[in-house]
């Protein structure tokens, strides 16, 4: 069958428009919620009070194993039996922000320890508490380390979004789909919804390649 270029040329304008009001505010909206949740996490995995860590091990440990879709669906789906009912924005931004904080806090925990030592000891030395050496010692040379591994769970999550079609957030790919249930051509709308999510991972990782070169003139080789 020929390909349909006249479908391609009018469903590209709203794939796009999923894009710029589904996508990508889901996408910024979940990744900052989350890093701020994996920051907590990740101090908390950190502490010395036993309660405290082995709750963040137990968050970090359901979150990781288990499936994104199924944690969507718990939400949005499993959270109305127990009277708790979630329109479906809400419940998509939820998600995927629990999912970012349980995968990105080890991300951060990783960075903190890989900061040598010394470094808290020198804040001792000149009379900072624990937090103050960690706002302004520690934390600022491990954002430069954590920058690549959080780059792409940024990245996976503009993917992940597409799972948000299916509690009928509108979204890139539930424009897609919708437009093909219409017009029967499966095969096409997906093709230029995998080629709008393609350009957009490369637009971001081209982004990502460039803030770490920035980063990289500060780190002493």
């Amino acid at each position: 069958m020929p390909f349909n270029w006249d479908l391609v040329w009018s469903s590209f304008g709203p794939i796009i428009a999923g894009a710029v009001t589904g996508t990508i505010p889901l996408t910024l909206a979940s990744f900052a919620f989350g890093l701020a949740l994996a920051l907590l996490v990740a101090l908390m995995r950190l502490s010395r009070n036993a309660v405290i860590s082995g709750a963040a091990r137990f968050y970090v440990s359901v979150i990781r194993g288990t499936p994104l879709l199924v944690q969507l669906f718990v939400i949005f789906y499993g959270l109305p039996s127990l009277g708790v009912k979630l329109d479906p924005w809400p419940s998509a931004i939820i998600a995927f922000s629990l999912n970012v904080g349980g995968y990105a806090a080890e991300v951060i925990r990783a960075a903190i320890l890989s900061v040598p030592k010394g470094q808290w000891e020198a804040g001792h030395t000149i009379g900072m508490s624990r937090g103050q050496s960690l706002r302004r010692l520690i934390l600022p040379q491990a954002a430069r380390v954590s920058v690549p591994p959080l780059s792409n769970t940024f990245i996976s999550l503009v993917k992940d979004t597409s799972l948000a079609s299916l509690i009928l957030v509108t979204e890139l790919f539930r424009n897609a789909q919708q437009i093909a249930a219409f017009s029967q051509e499966f095969m096409v709308l997906y093709l230029e919804a995998a080629l709008v999510y393609w350009v957009i991972c490369l637009a971001l990782s081209s982004g990502q390649s460039a803030l770490e070169k920035r980063l990289d003139r500060y780190v002493a080789h």
